[in-house]
């Protein structure tokens, strides 16, 4: 049978052809496709799949290596970012291994479309001495999950699987299984020696993935996802890995690329392959997408006499994704920039909806903050990041998901005032909950805005954790009855949100405030919804 399918929606249909029982994510662009596919697939409903979302990528994490622990499959999805959120359980479950099929798929987002950098999750896959993948197309990705879900059972190892943004978000057709592999039935045969991190045990557990490492690079040797083309030009070999590899292939549509050519889909670098492709080549061109990963280490350990060029030595942008054209500029083709941005379209700045509960916020915040020399706003991550922008200019800060509190009574301990921390509500539930903690530990001198929208707004209106429980879980973290007030973000209602506002800044301690007011864009879709069913 052929789809038609995005590369998320292709590992998602993979995973539940390999047999999955649960994915745990947590949204994120680009990868938060994938849980809303298998969300929506009847073959998953039909098999109890798992596919709620987490409050956290942490939490998501540390419920898929629970769905491994019973031999069960299981597919923890995240953005690049929520790889370090949940670095803790994912580095740990290197050590801890697997029972069940466990493969952590996160998508990196190279030219920072939807993100704070442009971090390389292959990076960590080293780090936690695990292999990666990393498809050249969609059909790979499909055909990877299989293959990682059985390696991941195979050597006992967490999986992880890394795409990129142009992976995630393009589409092809994809040949998918005609019968779908049944579950795993629940099994009892992890050990306890292996999942108690006591340091004794750890010690033992460090000594046998260690030793895996070589194994693990002999089957990437012999991998059928790292290919050695030959060519007839031994002037210049190329090394291209993941989509790269793609863009590669676009370069040739004839598939007559005159050079020899490593592709490299499946990690650790196998290095007999480099070896051979450095030793035959007077030049060696690295083409990856993200940062110069594996031009760093044929650098390091195969230093030869070839010349290696790529993104370190210019050839290649060391920032943004790659595209056909800059292969093509790198290999001295004539190109047409058919990659390059149109000129003929204006670009168009990110605004808040109109309607936007955040716009009333901001608007109100903004006029009794003029009544304070050298107040500080500091924001999260969120439609709501926005308020950066003109016309409101409203927040100081935006480090990543939570700081915003966090941040809020760092400066308070400094001495700032007043100090104003702005959250989302799902960002709140994902790790601001802590930092609130602290504060009232502390009796920190901030005001904590938890703008509800109730979704999860910025990745497409998912469930928000926390929904109709924030008043709840601000008392029960300590926050005083009398200084949790809750409103209504409208016009009519600026005067009752500006005398609070006030009213909460001279308070000396922890106040929180609630705009609560559903998201223009999830309030049409459940209106057209409810107009459908009547």
């Amino acid at each position: 049978m052929k789809k038609l399918l995005l590369g998320d929606e292709a590992i998602a249909q993979g995973a539940i052809d390999a047999g999955l029982s649960g994915v745990y994510a947590y949204p994120g662009t680009p990868s938060t496709e994938i849980t809303e596919y298998i969300q929506l697939s009847p073959l998953a409903r039909e098999r109890g799949i798992h596919s709620r979302w987490s409050t956290n990528e942490k939490t998501a994490m540390e419920a898929a290596l629970g769905m491994s622990y019973m031999g069960k499959r299981a597919l923890v999805c995240m953005k690049h970012v929520g790889l370090n959120v949940c670095a803790d359980p994912f580095v740990n479950s290197g050590m801890t291994g697997t029972n069940g099929g466990l493969v952590v798929l996160v998508a990196d987002d190279p030219s920072m479309h939807s993100s704070q950098d442009e971090q390389d999750s292959r990076f960590y896959g080293k780090f936690a001495m695990i292999p990666t993948l990393e498809p050249s197309s969609q059909q790979e990705a499909y055909n990877m999950m299989a293959f990682a879900f059985d390696y991941s059972e195979e050597m006992h190892l967490p999986v992880l699987m890394r795409v990129t943004t142009r992976m995630a978000h393009s589409r092809a057709v994809v040949e998918i299984a005609d019968t779908p592999r049944e579950q795993n039935a629940l099994n009892y045969n992890a050990q306890a020696s292996s999942w108690v991190l006591l340091p004794a045990f750890a010690r033992k557990r460090n000594d046998v993935v260690t030793a895996q490492q070589p194994l693990l690079e002999q089957r990437a040797v012999n991998s059928d996802y790292n290919q050695y083309i030959d060519g007839k030009d031994h002037q210049l070999g190329i090394i291209a890995s993941g989509i790269a590899y793609n863009y590669l292939m676009e370069c040739y549509p004839e598939g007559n690329c005159p050079y020899p050519v490593l592709k490299v889909s499946q990690y650790p670098l196998p290095k007999q392959l480099v070896r051979r492709l450095t030793d035959e080549c007077e030049q060696v061109l690295i083409a990856e997408e993200g940062q110069p990963f594996i031009e760093d280490q044929v650098r390091g350990v195969m230093p030869g006499n070839a010349v290696i060029r790529g993104r370190l030595t210019g050839e290649l942008p060391r920032t943004g994704e790659l595209n056909p054209d800059l292969i093509k500029k790198a290999l001295g083709m004539p190109t047409d920039e058919n990659y390059a941005p149109c000129e003929d379209v204006a670009p168009r700045p990110p605004a808040l909806c109109q309607g936007c509960g955040h716009r009333d916020v901001y608007t109100a915040l903004n006029e009794v903050l003029r009544d304070y020399e050298n107040a500080r706003v500091f924001g999260d991550i969120g439609c709501y990041t926005l308020g950066f922008l003109p016309p409101y200019k409203a927040i100081h800060s935006c480090v990543d998901m939570g700081a915003s509190i966090t941040m809020a009574k760092g400066a308070a301990d400094a001495g700032q005032w007043p100090a104003v921390a702005i959250i989302g509500d799902s960002t709140f539930t994902h790790s601001g909950m802590t930092g609130l903690l602290d504060a009232v530990n502390e009796n920190a001198n901030i005001v904590v805005i938890i703008s509800d929208n109730l979704t999860t707004a910025m990745t497409g209106g998912q469930d928000s954790a926390g929904t109709n429980k924030f008043e709840a879980i601000c008392r029960g973290l300590g926050v005083s009855e009398e200084h949790l007030k809750v409103v209504n973000p409208i016009p009519k209602n600026m005067p009752e949100i500006t005398r609070i506002l006030r009213e909460e800044i001279e308070y000396k301690g922890v106040s929180v405030i609630i705009p609560r007011r559903e998201c223009m864009q999830t309030l049409q879709r459940h209106l057209k919804q409810k107009k459908a069913s009547k």
